[in-house]
């Protein structure tokens, strides 16, 4: 499916920090294949200065379904709440309409399932918001470790934390939040797609100060995941301390470290250090969101299937759920595998210019800056 133009038309459902900041303005860059074609939100004041500013029709959650069925677009953009990303893609696939959904994929790895099982019924593509699988520094550092530059890829230690304001939605359970769900996710997928493998088994901890923002999620979580061959991943992520995102891949030759690693706007560093010499490499800030429209557009139109696949968001999801069992019982929980065929690399990577700020419609960042 497409307009008369040969590109995919989208529909951005949920009108949130994110989706303001990052994913509508990163329509400009996915000219090639995409259009954006219409937004979704409960909130009438973005409908009507969001859909005016972008020059499309905007829709209410209750004419969601009629949205999938007027014929007017062929793709949705989910951005909503954790908890909302299966439902919203089951109703899509049952409509024919293709999916990518942010991560992480839902609230359960049986949710994941179902909206694998449900697209696939469909015959619709089903692809998990993975930016870093098209960003060049991290795709870089993949394929460094396939040829071998560090040697073997034996440690893996992140740092990813910040501090989140009072009411923000990340903070509610229901909705998917809490810093392990939320931003340790990033690690996590980031370890597997640094050592080219899925973990075995999970060991973590939590831990909160007395603070009115951590009665319901924890304030932070300390986890460490063992990988076949003997290998180790550890990561901190927080909701209350300062803003850190940070990585080290540590090899029997040397380490390659990003800082920041995981951020989707400013400048990246990556440090290559190699038998105890370091080269220092600036990636400058850009777009990460427009290549992935492109490429999810490009799978749509060429009827292949993408990666991030949804079993690749069902494994993270998978992996999350034996660290917080590891966590509420204080014991190491294994953790099965999941088959899975691909895995991301350079050949992945897009490059666009950064995107312009827009001014944001009823909608702060989780730190509210």
């Amino acid at each position: 499916m497409s307009n008369a133009r040969g590109k995919v038309r989208y529909a951005v459902v949920g009108q949130g920090w994110f989706a303001q900041e990052a994913v509508l303005p990163a329509f400009a860059n996915a000219k090639k294949n995409s259009e954006l074609a219409a937004l979704v939100s409960g909130d009438p004041d973005k409908r009507r200065e969001l859909g005016d500013y972008y020059k499309v029709p905007a829709h209410d959650y209750s004419e969601y379904d009629d949205l999938l069925r007027s014929g007017a677009i062929d793709a949705v953009y989910i951005v909503l709440p954790n908890d909302q990303h299966c439902d919203y893609t089951v109703r899509a696939a049952r409509a024919g309409v293709h999916v990518l959904t942010e991560k992480p994929m839902a609230n359960t790895s049986h949710e994941c399932q179902q909206m694998i099982d449900a697209c696939a019924s469909a015959g619709v593509r089903l692809m998990v918001a993975y930016r870093l699988h098209f960003e060049e520094s991290n795709m870089r550092a993949v394929d460094l470790v396939k040829k071998g530059e560090i040697g073997a890829a034996r440690l893996f230690v992140s740092c990813f934390t910040q501090d989140t304001e009072e009411g923000n939605i990340r903070l509610d359970p229901l909705k998917g939040g809490g810093p392990l769900r939320d931003i340790g996710i990033y690690c996590v997928n980031a370890a597997r797609y640094l050592f080219a493998d899925d973990p075995t088994e999970a060991t973590a901890f939590s831990a909160s100060r007395d603070d009115p923002r951590f009665r319901k999620v924890p304030e932070m979580v300390s986890v460490t995941l063992k990988f076949p061959g003997e290998r180790l991943a550890q990561f901190s992520c927080g909701f209350g301390e300062a803003k850190v995102s940070d990585w080290r891949l540590v090899g029997t030759k040397g380490d390659i470290r990003m800082d920041p690693g995981y951020s989707f706007s400013g400048e990246r560093k990556q440090f290559v250090t190699i038998d105890g010499k370091t080269k220092e490499k600036t990636f400058p800030t850009s777009d990460q969101v427009g290549p992935e429209i492109v490429y999810f557009s490009d799978c749509i139109l060429s009827q292949r299937d993408p990666e991030p696949s949804g079993v690749e968001g069902l494994i993270d999801v998978h992996i999350l759920e034996a660290v917080e069992h590891s966590i509420s019982t204080g014991r190491p929980v294994p953790i099965a595998p999941v088959a899975k065929k691909k895995r991301p690399a350079g050949h992945q990577v897009k490059e666009a210019p950064p995107v312009e700020n827009p001014e944001l419609v009823n909608a702060a960042s989780p730190s509210g800056s």
